[in-house]
């Protein structure tokens, strides 16, 4: 990944509809969300959807799949991990435990959601 990508990534982020829609195509993995009820769901036109759909999709964070006459939507988590990865790459100039904590912060929130073993 270089920064050309991780800036498109960034910016495809940095507007409030696609950052929604974003983060509600997270909630829903792995099953994803059709392009009608995403529209339906982030309360805007569908053509509206579609161009936001288009800007998250080429910035590598959403992937489409046509099932019979819709496209559902999901979030691309490895290209949201190759981002994350990108800007911590050199975290903390070879001080991990000052990274700790906000490695620590991005973990509980998936953590909790899985089953536990036992």
């Amino acid at each position: 990944m270089d920064s050309n990508e991780v800036i498109a990534a960034l910016s495809a982020l940095a507007q409030t509809t696609r950052l929604d829609t974003f983060r509600l195509l997270v909630s829903r993995e792995p099953d994803g969300i059709a392009a009608g009820e995403l529209a339906r769901l982030v309360a805007i036109p569908q053509n509206t959807m579609s161009a936001h759909l288009g800007v998250l999709a080429r910035a590598g964070l959403v992937r489409g799949k046509r099932q019979s006459r819709s496209i559902t939507y999901r979030a691309d988590l490895e290209r949201l991990r190759e981002v994350t990865l990108f800007l911590l790459k050199d975290c903390c100039g070879g001080h991990p435990d000052i990274c700790a904590p906000l490695i620590a912060d991005l973990t509980p929130s998936c953590l909790a959601k899985v089953p536990a073993h036992g």
